[in-house]
């Protein structure tokens, strides 16, 4: 029977199916945010942490997304990284959107309130860029069910009409290869298929789209030097960090860990265990009559099937109830034995 990828790097209690809410952290990510606890508490850590863990990360994640670490950012949400790329747009300016997309995608543009927010099904959002779009700002997969949107025909899409991207990563960075480079603009929160603590999240930004953003939140860690802490920066960095948040010091050294084991393993090898294990789950789930969302995702939604989560978290197995749906997420550390017992839970 097949077996984790994780090797000993994770002990879970349950059967966690659960990773599009949030991962679980490697052993050697927990070591690494205990032991800079433990120095901040004894006075020893010269500070609340390393920038060097944090250059680690953005290197790490680097690696995952595709691109030179002189294009990422990092930040402590999605959110905050949206918002970003929102205060840029002109008024007026058309957003295209992905009907029932995660909210943190979406608010930080409509918030705004003299924005266009046009919204379309998924299916249908290539087709719906126009030469009045400014921004297409859609997720890989979709929270609620795991359906993966068209990536190259949105892109296609978008060039054909002078609309720029914003990818939400978030539910597939991990899993699914990511090509960041492709994209204006992507965003990813890290503690989902990356791993890592709560308060690691990542903004990648390409060359010509840095031009149009202005780094609105930006501090100490944005300046070229960092040496010189007083007063205004006399020249921000001349990389995607000028667009860093001050980084969560416990948060980072645990990501710069967790991102590592990610670039041991293998996105690629990742992604053919993932969606093996979905598959044989959804082939279950249609053995016991039920239609799970069909597809090749490492997300599994069922429709209607959500308010059976309780009794499978007394079973031991752990999944999501979103919009209705059972959302069951497959990721390294799970197993055939993981998918045979949610079956065995649901029949």
């Amino acid at each position: 029977m097949e077996t984790s990828l994780g090797g000993g790097e994770f002990a879970p209690a349950r059967t966690y199916l659960d990773t599009s809410r949030c991962g679980l952290l490697p052993r050697r990510t927990v070591a690494a945010v205990t032991a800079l606890a433990e120095a901040v508490a004894a006075g020893t850590a010269g500070g609340s942490g390393s920038f060097e863990a944090v250059d680690g990360a953005r290197r790490g994640f680097a690696r995952v997304a595709g691109v030179s670490p002189d294009r990422v950012a990092v930040g402590g949400s999605v959110a905050v990284h949206v918002g970003l790329v929102a205060h840029s747009l002109p008024p007026g300016a058309e957003v295209l959107f992905v009907e029932g997309d995660f909210g943190s995608l979406i608010t930080p543009f409509t918030v705004r309130g003299d924005l266009k927010a046009r919204f379309v099904p998924l299916e249908d959002l290539a087709d719906a860029v126009r030469p009045g779009t400014a921004l297409v700002a859609f997720s890989s997969v979709q929270s609620a069910d795991g359906r993966v949107a068209d990536l190259a025909a949105v892109r296609e899409a978008a060039a054909a009409h002078g609309a720029r991207t914003l990818l939400d990563a978030t539910q597939s960075a991990g899993w699914l290869p990511l090509d960041a480079g492709a994209y204006d603009y992507t965003v990813t929160a890290g503690f989902k298929f990356l791993m890592c603590p709560r308060g690691a999240s990542f903004l990648t930004v390409t060359e010509e789209a840095q031009e149009s953003l202005v780094p609105i939140h930006a501090g100490w860690f944005a300046a070229a030097d960092l040496d010189d802490p007083y007063g205004p920066a006399a020249r921000l960095a001349d990389t995607a960090r000028r667009f860093d948040e001050p980084p969560a010091f416990l948060s980072y050294h645990g990501a710069e860990q967790s991102l590592a084991l990610l670039g041991e393993i293998g996105v690629d090898a990742v992604h053919a265990h993932a969606t093996a294990l979905a598959a044989r789950f959804r082939e279950g789930l249609v053995r016991l009559g039920h239609s799970p969302v069909p597809g090749t995702s490492a997300v599994v939604g069922v429709p209607g099937l959500g308010a059976r989560r309780p009794e499978l978290a007394e079973a031991g197995v752990v999944v999501s109830a979103r919009a209705g749906n059972l959302r069951a997420a497959f990721h390294l550390y799970n197993s055939a034995a993981d998918v045979d017992r949610a079956l065995d839970a649901l029949s």
